[in-house]
């Protein structure tokens, strides 16, 4: 393991699954974490056990990530490293997706990434810290009927380029890690759709259904994505910066006009 000790990291949509994972093992690697996200009460759950701080505020709001930097510095000094983990979904094909739902989606992945490191930026050179931005593997590939989600994930690819060409000779690194599918509750959410489209018997038998032609042939925990991240963070990717690392089961390197030749 990592260790951690003497290093703080601003995570947020800190709740719950990808972003808790990753607080819950930066903490067990002796270092401190500062978790931010709408609901206050998920933040403490995992925050308290970790001795860390619970921020509520929205990510895409320069206010609200100020007042959790400024609560990162009086509690622990400042900040090394941001996971930039909120999301949220951007449902619909372009001509059901209105100006509303665009701006959303807008919102609730990129934005929200694009505001916290540049409000985070000069605390990180000044520590020569690094940025991790959860992406997608709809950041590099589409899935149906989900425009926003897949354009704002790939925006963000594209944020993390720019950025680490941007910073790197003031010695910060910015990487993107891109999850296919993780079991989470927003995951278990989208597999009851399968469930009552297919009459499938659980979301076991839904999530082995959009995994059948993954090479590993099942979702990833959330712990192996935050393996990842704090891999990513960690002084072993110390020259790794302006990359995105695929976190799928091998999804992305399937050749899917092939599949047709499978039984």
């Amino acid at each position: 393991m990592t260790s951690w000790q003497g290093k703080v990291a601003l995570v947020t949509g800190g709740g719950t699954g990808i972003g808790a994972a990753v607080a819950a093992q930066f903490g067990a690697g002796g270092g401190k974490v500062v978790l931010m996200g709408r609901r206050m009460a998920p933040l403490e759950a995992v925050a308290r056990p970790l001795g860390g701080l619970a921020v509520a505020g929205d990510a895409a709001d320069a206010s609200d990530v100020r007042r959790a930097l400024a609560a990162a510095r009086q509690a622990f000094g400042g900040v090394d490293v941001l996971v930039a983990n909120a999301g949220g979904h951007g449902l619909g094909n372009l001509v059901d997706t209105d100006d509303a739902s665009w701006a959303l989606a807008t919102r609730l992945n990129l934005d929200s990434a694009f505001v916290c490191m540049r409000e985070v930026m000069p605390e990180l050179i000044a520590r020569r810290g690094n940025v991790v931005v959860l992406s997608s593997l709809a950041g590099h590939f589409a899935g149906p009927g989900v425009a926003g989600y897949v354009t704002m994930k790939h925006a963000l690819i594209g944020l993390v380029r720019s950025v680490a060409r941007d910073y790197g000779r003031q010695g910060v690194r910015v990487n993107a890690v891109c999850p296919g599918w993780v079991r989470t509750a927003m995951a278990d959410e989208q597999m009851q759709v399968l469930v009552a489209k297919h009459g499938l018997a659980d979301v076991d038998a839904a999530y082995a259904l959009v995994t059948k032609d993954v090479p590993l042939g099942r979702p990833a925990s959330a712990e192996e994505v935050a393996d990842a991240v704090l891999f990513l963070a960690s002084g072993q990717a110390s020259m790794i910066t302006g990359t995105s690392l695929m976190v799928d089961g091998g999804a992305s390197a399937v050749d899917l006009p092939t599949l047709a030749f499978v039984d």
